[in-house]
């Protein structure tokens, strides 16, 4: 073996290293999850296939944090903390009760997200309360958007979950929802009667986002 050939595969170990801890950089310091195309992107100069190959090996190391985990939602990457880490970390943040979502208002989003899109009037008829106020707090955390109008008398707005409802509940996309119930017990309330009876899982199943794309009307925002 020459030794041209023994100081090349050194220096290709080194460029790999390197990209890895790009990436790895960049999918931490992103306040929104990094989707392989943004990696792309940055690595302008680095073969796509080194930067899917970086992604996989940080996924394998991250399989043994005792405290981070790297997961994958709403079409991207996350360096997170470990579930069973968390209590300790809201003690870091010390999180108001303020922050949180009533259990009217959880309900009214687990209505949207298992049976968007939806109209406010349809929604007030699994929860058989009026939802305007919920609705317009779901709509400020930008939890829920407007996505089109139902083609009925008055023509409604149609309420859809966001790409911010993905990230704060660790959903890579909507076919990753959980059984209503599951959610419910895992979230601390009851689902909504309307939305458990006669209502099989195929049904449950959402949009997925080129559906919603058609549904969307000139003028709405994202």
């Amino acid at each position: 073996m020459s030794n041209e050939t023994l100081n090349e595969e050194p220096k290709a170990t080194v460029v790999a290293a390197e990209v890895k801890a790009v990436v790895e950089a960049l999918i931490f310091a992103s306040p929104d999850p990094m989707t392989p195309k943004m990696l792309f992107k940055l690595l302008a100069e680095e073969p796509k296939e080194d930067v899917l190959a970086a992604i996989e090996a940080l996924k394998a190391d991250y399989e043994n944090r005792p405290g981070l985990q790297m997961v994958e939602v709403a079409g991207g990457y996350q360096i997170v903390t470990r579930p069973d880490l968390h209590e300790w970390v809201r003690r870091l943040f010390h999180e108001r009760s303020s922050s949180k979502l009533t259990v009217q208002g959880l309900e009214t989003l687990a209505v949207i997200a298992y049976k968007q899109p939806i109209t406010a009037l349809e929604i007030t008829e699994i929860r058989g309360v009026n939802t305007s106020g919920v609705l317009s707090t779901l709509l400020e955390r930008h939890l829920i958007k407007i996505v089109g109008r139902k083609n009925v008398v008055g023509r409604p707005f149609l309420y859809a979950t966001t790409k911010e409802f993905l990230i704060r509940f660790g959903l890579k996309d909507l076919h990753d929802l959980p059984k209503i119930e599951d959610m419910a017990e895992a979230l601390g309330f009851d689902p909504p009667a309307g939305l458990t009876e006669n209502t099989p899982r195929e049904d449950m199943l959402p949009l997925d986002e080129d559906e919603l794309e058609s549904l969307k009307v000139e003028g709405q925002s994202e």
